[in-house]
């Protein structure tokens, strides 16, 4: 009996693409972003940042991670949500954002001639599955030994208090170390990179096959 053979004059309809979105306000997370070549929106996360009581810095990191994605995944259910956060380790005390001049000053001043873990969660939740993949980034940095006049220099400069550890990497804050080390580069800017485009292949995202 002969093979049967299908014939077909229409040919599969192409995948249609995702809508990715990206739970930051960040301008240095959407900078980052930008390299991967697809596009995204990006929405304010509503999220609470402070530590639980007892959370290790690492574990607050991966939580708010996941908690901004999925502030986001209500006004769109069928989205790829990326969120992003990180915290500062300090021989096991989190060093969050200064938010003004004399905190950030107190930080650096703290920070100075030490070695610092800069834990960055990362989360991209599937909103129309619901399911979320998440995976920690660190990236041990070395403090150089940092006088006052060099911090009141830094600080004048930059004016980091929205920064984890008063840290602007992006800009003149990559000074502050005399050492990096991380598995990705990026992770110390706040987005890493090289784990997300793991998480997009993982459901069929391929940004070497983006047109």
């Amino acid at each position: 009996m002969p093979a049967k053979t299908t014939f077909n004059s229409h040919p599969p309809a192409p995948a249609v693409p995702r809508t990715l979105v990206l739970a930051s306000t960040s301008r240095y997370r959407r900078e980052l972003l930008l390299r991967l070549g697809l596009p995204f929106t990006a929405e304010a996360p509503e999220v609470d940042e402070q530590p639980l009581p007892g959370e290790a810095p690492y574990a607050t990191a991966l939580r708010l991670a996941e908690a901004k994605a999925r502030s986001v995944a209500a006004r769109h259910p069928d989205a790829l949500i990326i969120g992003s956060d990180q915290v500062a380790d300090c021989a096991g005390h989190p060093v969050g954002k200064a938010g003004d001049h004399a905190s950030a000053v107190a930080q650096l001043t703290l920070l100075s001639g030490r070695t610092v873990v800069f834990h960055t969660g990362l989360a991209l939740l599937d909103a129309r599955s619901g399911h979320c993949q998440t995976a920690m980034v660190d990236a041990t940095s070395t403090f150089r030994e940092l006088s006052p006049a060099a911090i009141e220099a830094y600080l004048r400069r930059e004016q980091p208090y929205d920064c984890a550890g008063s840290v602007k990497v992006e800009m003149l804050g990559i000074a502050l170390f005399t050492r990096v080390t991380s598995d990705d580069p990026t992770a110390l800017i706040g987005l890493p990179l090289i784990r997300l485009v793991d998480m997009l292949r993982a459901v069929q995202v391929d940004v070497l096959d983006a047109p």
